[in-house]
């Protein structure tokens, strides 16, 4: 029984090749009952499975690249990246799988990489965080090289790539429409860079509140930023001039930066300006301030892109898969509604 291969197990089994395959590696999406059936038979042939083997027979690398096509400050200053690593991480554990990483802050090192990744048995497949106009030749250049990948954050163009994303337009509504019922009525937002999918579907969610409320959208009332702590600062100083009595932050990161400005006006939070951010990522900064905000499952949207990815790999990219994550809003005591709703 030693010599037995991935077909054979699936002969005896009655299944393809490649259901035998996602059940030795591990993969959710199979029924139980086909599960049963060929553990049985794996266990009754005593079949063990190579590693090397299956890499040789399959041409598979066994690994699987990460693109990050941001500046690499912003991957150690922003808590969204080591919480969608772990994520990675644990599933590439899961599932026998190496990790490549790839950092591109320039555009020539954007080439050099390009040039790298159509390698045969270099990758089986590529992770591509994106959501930015500027992502769209990384993202292109893995559909011509037929390279299977998956991109974190609904990309400019979808219908043709996979992606993994929350419904950012849905997430926003939520949270602004939290402050509405509590009676603010300046309601002011933080963008994301508008550049951004992520950026532009949260304000998006933003405007509609708004424009449904009747009262029509102050564009004096809204100011975009980076989704960095520094340009949340900035742009809550602007906001200040304005008097609102609100704000929705499309990140924590910047909402820590727009707190900061409101407290060095010596403004107290919720009593005179009350605040939502997104993400409800680990702050270490908030010490004294428990933020409302829009939870992000940044954790489990690493580890299904990779589950997503490697079934790319296994069954082919074609029709091209969507998956959308659920957000929840977390009410703390920045938006006042702890203490007591306004009428």
């Amino acid at each position: 029984m030693a010599n037995l291969t991935l077909e054979d197990i699936a002969k005896k089994a009655g299944v393809s090749r490649s259901t035998v395959s996602r059940v030795v590696n591990g993969h959710e999406n199979i029924s139980d009952g086909v599960r049963q059936r060929v553990l049985k038979v794996i266990k009754e042939t005593g079949y063990r499975p190579n590693s090397a083997a299956r890499t040789l027979a399959s041409q598979r690398s066994q690994m699987i690249g990460l693109v990050l096509p941001h500046s690499v400050s912003l991957l150690f200053t922003d808590p969204y990246f080591p919480q969608l690593l772990k994520g990675i991480s644990q599933a590439c554990n899961q599932y026998d799988y190496t990790l490549a990483f790839f950092l591109v802050s320039s555009k020539k090192e954007e080439e050099k990489i390009l040039k790298r990744m159509p390698n045969k048995g270099l990758l089986d497949g590529v992770l591509v965080q994106s959501g930015h106009h500027g992502d769209q030749g990384i993202i292109g250049h893995m559909i011509d090289a037929k390279i299977p990948q998956v991109v974190l954050g609904r990309p400019f163009r979808s219908d043709n790539v996979s992606y993994i994303d929350i419904d950012n337009i849905r997430a926003a509504y939520y949270a602004v429409s939290h402050l509405v019922r509590l009676g603010y009525q300046r309601i002011a937002t933080i963008t994301g860079p508008l550049e951004s999918t992520a950026g532009l579907d949260r304000l998006e969610g933003y405007t509609k509140v708004i424009e449904e409320r009747g009262n029509g959208l102050h564009q004096d009332l809204v100011i975009e930023s980076d989704f960095t702590e520094l340009g949340g600062y900035y742009a809550m100083e602007k906001l200040l001039q304005k008097h609102p009595d609100a704000v929705f932050v499309a990140s924590d990161t910047m909402a820590m930066g727009a707190i900061r400005a409101i407290k060095e006006h010596n403004l107290k939070i919720p009593e005179d300006i009350a605040i939502i951010g997104f993400d409800d990522l680990p702050m270490r900064t908030f010490t004294d301030v428990e933020l409302t905000t829009v939870r992000q499952p940044v954790i489990e949207m690493g580890r299904k892109s990779v589950e997503l990815l490697l079934d790319l790999i296994e069954n082919g990219t074609q029709p091209p898969r969507h998956m959308i994550l659920d957000a929840k809003l977390v009410v703390r005591a920045t938006c006042g509604s702890i203490k007591n709703a306004r009428s």
